[in-house]
């Protein structure tokens, strides 16, 4: 039994659905038909499943609130565990899906942002990628004799957050890009899930930018092609999940029970749904919607989604180096 239409009550809870793919399967699932101007294909491989989402026209844009363009989700359940092999055929995936968004060309350039808050663990996501990016644009200025191979111009930064720094992110970053020029900006940034089992276990990519922070219910200026001025590519991993949507699952679990129990099921009638829906609010009242979990192991998470990222960042980018001397052009 599900509580019905959960996207009314992400709605009165002020909670925005950063995948794309779950927004996708949320309105699917209620309308129980294709949803117009979206195109949706999935491809099933061993290490991971991709599910490519494409948003065509303005019908879509409504319908899944969010811009036209590309986003593909690959869910990986392996970043989880501390498996090399299978860590490197997840690269593999993400490398290539990632320079399939790119036009490339002999001089593309790019500018790498990590975005979030490096003294928050589950916020650190994009500044631990940073570390780990190949930056050549100083090889290219300084000593053009170190370049090997088919090797990109990179430059990459961790600007910090607002309550850090007192300046908007946008607003570094488009200083930067005023400066750098680069072709592409690519933005690094954890998400807020929709659903425990994503958290560290899914990667998205999108083309279309990135609204810092809106995943947490900060609405500020963002990061895409009409601010910056070039092409932006955007990068997530969930980290961390509503609590109201822990409470809604777990309701829904209820329910599902009492189908199950007879005499459970009296105690429900489907007028008392909104009377649930009370006690949930109730409950999180003190944070008003905004109290976000992740798992106490949310820090090897990081430490294994940046690892992934940036090798597919390195890997797709300087297609001419081998992935065993990436790290002699780390900084």
């Amino acid at each position: 039994m599900k509580l019905s239409n959960k996207s009314s009550f992400l709605k009165k809870m002020n909670i925005s659905l950063d995948l794309a793919v779950e927004a996708h399967d949320l309105l699917r699932g209620e309308s129980g038909q294709e949803i117009a101007g979206v195109i949706m294909k999935k491809e099933e491989l061993q290490e991971a499943t991709v599910t490519a989402i494409q948003i065509i026209n303005a019908k879509g844009e409504k319908e899944l609130g969010r811009p036209k363009g590309n986003y593909i989700t690959i869910d990986a359940p392996d970043i989880k565990e501390n498996n090399y092999q299978q860590h490197n055929k997840i690269v593999a995936v993400l490398a290539r899906h990632l320079a399939g968004l790119f036009n490339f060309k002999e001089d593309t350039s790019f500018l790498i942002v990590g975005l979030g808050n490096w003294q928050a663990t589950p916020d650190a996501l994009g500044p631990k990628v940073v570390e780990k990016i190949m930056v050549t644009r100083h090889l290219f200025h300084y000593t053009p004799e170190e370049i090997e191979g088919k090797m990109r111009q990179v430059s990459a930064i961790s600007p910090g957050v607002l309550g850090l720094t007192g300046i908007e992110t946008a607003e570094v970053i488009r200083g930067l890009v005023e400066h750098v020029r680069p072709d592409y900006v690519i933005a690094i940034d954890a998400l807020a899930a929709g659903a425990l089992d994503r958290i560290g276990t899914t990667i998205q990519l999108a083309d279309t930018g990135i609204n810092p922070g809106s995943g947490i219910g900060n609405h500020r200026k963002g990061l895409n092609e009409e601010t910056l001025g070039c092409k932006v590519i955007a990068i997530g991993v969930p980290t961390v999940v509503n609590a109201a949507i822990i409470a809604h699952k777990t309701i829904e679990e209820l329910f599902e029970q009492m189908e199950s129990e007879p005499s459970l099921a009296k105690i429900y009638q489907q007028e008392n749904e909104q009377v649930l829906m009370n006690v949930m609010q109730k409950a999180l009242s003190p944070y008003e919607g905004s109290l976000m979990v992740t798992p106490k192991e949310v820090d090897e998470l990081i430490e294994r989604s940046a690892k992934i990222i940036a090798a597919a960042i390195n890997q797709s980018i300087h297609s001419g180096i081998d992935s065993h001397n990436f790290e002699t052009y780390l900084h």
